[in-house]
């Protein structure tokens, strides 16, 4: 019996290659895939600021927890992916409205390109 399950929702941006959503591994943690600011109505990347694709990516990784069985409260890695280390403090104005204390353990790297050409990613992990 696999110990993986695949989450799907259509309130989240649907895959556009070879990868899950976010998997359910072992009934006991979700673990999404890196999300871009993608309108799960549209298919399409958002305009706006880099605050409003942050707050939009992180409204997406919580759908596809609460799918899951999950939620933001029970996160316990967030990878961040940024192309431009200026944007890394408006990126920590966002992400400091979803989480609270104890934080997140979480890393966050600068990248020379991401999917689709946007300038910030996220994934988790967290428990159910």
């Amino acid at each position: 019996m696999s110990t993986k399950k695949e989450i799907v929702t259509s309130e989240a941006p649907a895959p556009v290659v070879a990868y899950s959503q976010g998997l359910i591994v072992q009934d006991k943690f979700v673990y999404t895939s890196g999300q871009i600011a993608i309108d799960p109505s549209t298919g399409k990347l958002i305009n706006g600021s880099l605050q409003d694709r942050v707050n939009l990516i992180l409204q997406n990784i919580s759908t596809i927890l609460k799918k899951g069985g999950s939620d933001l409260t029970k996160v316990f890695k967030v990878n961040i992916f940024l192309v431009n280390p200026v944007d890394f403090a408006p990126m920590n104005q966002v992400y400091e409205t979803f989480f609270s204390k104890p934080f997140p353990a979480r890393t966050c790297v600068f990248v020379k390109a991401l999917p689709l050409g946007t300038d910030v990613e996220i994934e988790c992990s967290a428990e159910i």
